[in-house]
């Protein structure tokens, strides 16, 4: 375990049963740091990938079923943190949903859950984090916003206000932080093949009568310049070096990992 750069920390990952979540839990706990899962599935699906991850890494794997859109539960889940490991020594908000419509067309209850679960939660979750992360003068906040928390597309009202936000909020903890161990960024992926976005993949095929691999491309070629998709690898990776002592001066940063989305 020697040479595991994040032995002895505790990362706690915001919807992380699976995607890019998983994705970066995984490359976590590979670097030595123990994990408490959080999202939705079946019980018995997680129940094992636990068991896996604790197997394949050698560190303690737990969960947390908290709903990201209600305070009460993530308070509770702090505290579970807290019980089981001693606190959170990195924190990745991750959680997000997604719902497409225009502005006037969009549904009031809608906003609000992607709000709530994609800005208000990692409020919540970073001020009950930074206590102890104060008390050890040590401590990761990586915040998953995404390139629309950079630049925005037709119908995603919500989910570019609340990404948006993200990155606010990302550069005021860092402010307040920054004579502190602590740090505080973002990443901002462009498209990376998730469920949520393999939907949009399938939605396409069939509103345009092409396969699987051609929607795709054309999805892709639409924004993401380099034509492939970014992975939870790729983002695990990020997120370890934002972890590493060689990020120590990276505060406030929103870093996009796009294929070129927003150079454009």
């Amino acid at each position: 375990m020697a040479n595991k750069t994040l032995s002895g920390k505790t990362a706690l990952v915001t919807g992380s049963t699976s995607g890019i979540g998983l994705g970066i839990a995984r490359t976590l706990a590979a670097e030595g740091a123990n994990v408490l899962l959080n999202g939705f599935g079946d019980a018995g699906e997680i129940a094992q990938l636990q068991s896996d991850l604790a197997a394949e890494f050698g560190v303690q794997v737990s969960y947390h079923n908290a709903d990201m859109s209600k305070a009460s539960q993530i308070e509770a889940m702090m505290s579970y943190a807290t019980e089981h490991f001693g606190g959170v020594d990195i924190l990745v908000n991750n959680a997000g949903i997604q719902h497409v419509a225009s502005v006037e067309d969009f549904p009031v209850e809608k906003w609000d859950a992607i709000i709530a679960i994609n800005l208000t939660s990692a409020f919540h979750t970073t001020r009950l984090a930074l206590p102890r992360m104060r008390a050890n003068n040590w401590g990761r906040i990586i915040n998953l916003a995404s390139v629309h928390g950079l630049v925005a597309s037709a119908g995603k009202s919500a989910y570019v206000a609340a990404k948006h936000g993200l990155i606010g909020l990302t550069k005021t903890t860092a402010l307040e932080t920054a004579t502190t161990g602590i740090t505080v960024n973002a990443i901002c992926p462009g498209f990376v093949l998730t469920p949520l976005v393999q939907k949009q993949v399938d939605d396409r095929a069939a509103k345009d009568g092409i396969s699987n691999a051609e929607a795709k491309q054309a999805l892709l070629a639409d924004k993401q310049p380099s034509h492939e998709f970014v992975t939870p690898e790729e983002l695990g990776a990020m997120a370890v070096f934002l972890c590493s002592d060689a990020a120590r001066q990276v505060r406030g940063v929103a870093w996009n990992m796009d294929g070129g989305w927003v150079a454009q």
